[in-house]
């Protein structure tokens, strides 16, 4: 039991930032810290393992095999300290900052309306939340949780799948009206068609055509840098939207938006995921109850 000096669990929490951040520096901004300090601590880390866990280089640092073990073991051991800290300090109860990001539609359609619910149920909580459509750093960002639309790459993230939504495309009564109903997906050429300021996976609208399958890429005079706005624009008569159906049932139901080539629609959908930093299943209560909370509350239409 010597060594009582050696403060273990704050050399690999540090540890495993530089490997998440990729750099030392990178991890002394996140601790306020120098970054020769932190070489020194993972210096002193290895020299007290007796074992090189990182190669050096001037342009980035490599895991070695003995280096990925003592990673892959200290995010599980930090993750188990932190629930057995929990769990006796306030007997499971989901309490603390819960920081959640989350794209535009999603937030404003489900999050926001949903956050007296869950703030009402867990009232040690607090929500910290970033509505956005820009892909973020769960690490850097020191975010809990994101919501994610569309397909996953692969990553060190864990997902919880929340469900699908269906995909329409929209326009006013007034934008149809003046420009006319397209008839068939070749049609969409001759319109406005709103589009995201930002790369995407999916490059067209994909429709069925009588020769096959087809993708009508959205070309216009506007792009914007989330859904909701695409919606609104939409709402303003500028030009027809492909948008998911939760965030359009609304105004469809309204008549202040009007379906358009619904009968060529193929039916594609677009998964919306929970993803968050999770090994082995160890998440902070908070998190586990948002979570669940989510898979409860949110239904796609």
């Amino acid at each position: 039991m010597g060594r009582l000096d050696v403060n273990r669990s704050g050399e690999m929490e540090v540890f495993v930032r530089v490997v998440e951040l990729g750099g030392f520096s990178a991890a002394a901004r996140a601790f306020r810290m120098t970054p020769s300090a932190v070489s020194k601590l993972v210096a002193r880390l290895e020299s007290r393992l007796g074992a090189r866990l990182l190669n050096r280089s001037t342009r980035r640092l490599q895991l070695t095999p003995e280096g990925c073990t003592f990673y892959e073991r200290s995010v599980r051991l930090l993750a188990e300290l932190e629930e057995v800290e929990r769990g006796a300090a306030a007997s499971e109860v989901p309490r603390g900052r819960l920081r959640v990001n989350t794209n535009v539609p999603f937030g404003t359609h489900f999050l926001l309306p949903l956050a007296p619910e869950f703030l009402a149920r867990y009232p040690e909580v607090s929500l910290d939340m970033v509505l956005t459509d820009q892909v973020i750093d769960l690490v850097e960002a020191r975010t809990d949780v994101a919501i994610r639309a569309g397909s996953l790459k692969s990553s060190r993230l864990v997902a919880r799948k929340l469900g699908e939504t269906r995909m329409v495309i929209v326009g006013a009564p007034a934008y149809l009206e003046r420009f006319g109903m397209p008839r068939t997906p070749r049609e969409l050429e001759k319109h406005n068609r709103i589009g995201f300021g930002y790369a995407r996976a999916m490059e067209g609208w994909p429709l069925k055509e009588r020769g096959g399958p087809i993708a009508v890429p959205p070309v216009g005079n506007a792009q914007v840098s989330d859904g909701e706005a695409v919606r609104n624009l939409a709402l303003a008569g500028l030009g027809l939207a492909r948008l998911a159906a939760f965030q359009v049932q609304a105004d469809i139901a309204a008549g202040r938006l009007l379906p358009v080539l619904e009968e060529r629609n193929p039916g594609d959908t677009e998964a919306v995921h929970a993803v968050f930093l999770g090994q082995g299943g160890h998440l902070p209560a908070r998190v586990r109850a948002f979570l669940d909370f989510l898979v409860e509350k949110v239904r796609f239409s």
